[in-house]
């Protein structure tokens, strides 16, 4: 088996799949790529047995076949060529493969394919179709805001939700929820998936900048993604998710409304003084004045600033994690943002202020119990 493709090109494909390789996978075969060669197309398949990216592009051949390939040397080998056309042959009785290009030659030693885990099929499939530009944006807002624990694992994904008027995206950690929503997607019929982190960062890092058609395929158990040349298979996390419509608060009647870089600035400065374990920051509104501060006891530091804003309700002080409120901040693309609350104990709630009429984004943030200094 033969084929002939430029370095660069191939390069990019095996980058854009390989961050789903496990450093020590549980079978060794998936240290490899899938390579299979039909009618001058190479799929490139890589997996790590939960998630499977496979991917399409032109090479020149006129044969059939396929091979497992070292997927760590074949990278470092084509990050160190020079763009040119390298040929790849392949002995279909050993699997040793030889590479020759400009500067020389290389080989190494592949694998049976037949080895390699088969591609889950999606059989008895719901199916809706979004683009990337959608696609890429609720997962910026929602991706963060999964929890790490694996004792709730429900938790680890995004949990997609689908109906008659709308699809909805969220994600929380116990700490912060975010639902993202768009309503100019929809479906025939409601139901609902959870889809783990590591696949959506890996989806988000493939979908391509400019704007494309991406094809969603679920049934109980995988999701399908497509779009371009590159497809994307997951296997769902088989979970309850919490209701998490009951933790949002109705009642918030003290609303502050600011310039969203104005406090995500002076939040980046005032967090360097907080406690490096709550990362508490302290949030003192009356008028149209908002006073940030933190202070760290056991290092004597401490900073304040003050900033003009927008307050509706009774003056109040709520403390919050900084790095929750700096990431939900920086996700955020509107120029202002509102800030709902009712007391001290409960739930923040952001917004933005501008935003796409197709869109709505509710970010919810927990309290901190305040220190007592003053």
């Amino acid at each position: 088996m033969k084929f002939i493709i430029s370095s660069s090109t191939l390069l990019k494909q095996l980058t854009s799949v390989s961050g789903v390789i496990a450093t020590n996978p549980l079978v060794p075969i998936l240290e490899n790529f899938l390579f299979e060669i039909e009618k001058e197309k190479l799929t490139i398949t890589a997996s790590d047995l939960q998630t499977t990216i496979i991917t399409t592009i032109n090479v020149e051949s006129k044969e059939s076949g396929n091979v497992c390939v070292p997927a760590k040397i074949l990278l470092d080998t084509l990050r160190n060529l020079p763009e040119q056309p390298v040929t790849f042959s392949i002995d279909e009785s050993s699997y040793v493969i030889t590479i020759r290009s400009n500067n020389g030659n290389y080989k190494l030693s592949g694998e049976n394919a037949t080895d390699f885990p088969k591609v889950p099929a999606i059989k008895n499939a719901s199916k809706v179709d979004v683009t990337s530009e959608l696609l890429t944006k609720a997962l910026a807002n929602t991706i963060f805001a999964t929890s790490t624990e694996d004792l709730r694992p429900a938790m680890t994904g995004v949990y997609f939700q689908l109906n008659e008027t709308n699809l909805t995206f969220v994600s929380t950690d116990g700490h912060r929820l975010v639902r993202y929503r768009r309503v100019d997607v929809a479906s025939d019929s409601a139901s609902s998936i959870i889809v783990p982190r590591k696949a959506l960062s890996l989806l988000k890092n493939s979908l391509p900048s400019e704007n494309a058609p991406v094809t969603m395929e679920f049934n109980q158990s995988n999701a399908f993604f497509e779009f371009n040349s590159t497809k994307l298979i997951c296997r769902l996390i088989d979970e309850r998710y919490p209701e998490y419509e009951n933790v949002i608060p109705l009642d918030n009647p003290n609303v502050l409304t600011i310039n969203r870089l104005d406090l995500l600035n002076c939040l980046k400065r005032i967090s360097i003084y907080a406690n490096k374990t709550t990362h508490q920051v302290r949030l003192k509104m009356s008028g149209s004045e908002l006073q940030v501060s933190a202070e760290d006891l056991d290092f004597s530091n401490e900073a304040n600033e003050r900033l003009v804003c927008e307050f509706l309700g009774e003056d109040m002080e709520i403390g919050f994690n900084a790095k929750f409120l700096l990431e939900m901040l920086s996700n955020l693309e509107s120029e202002t943002i509102a800030i709902n609350m009712s007391v001290p104990s409960k739930a923040g709630l952001i917004s933005p202020v501008e935003s796409n009429k197709n869109e709505d984004i509710l970010m919810l943030v927990m309290p901190v119990m305040l220190n007592s200094y003053a």
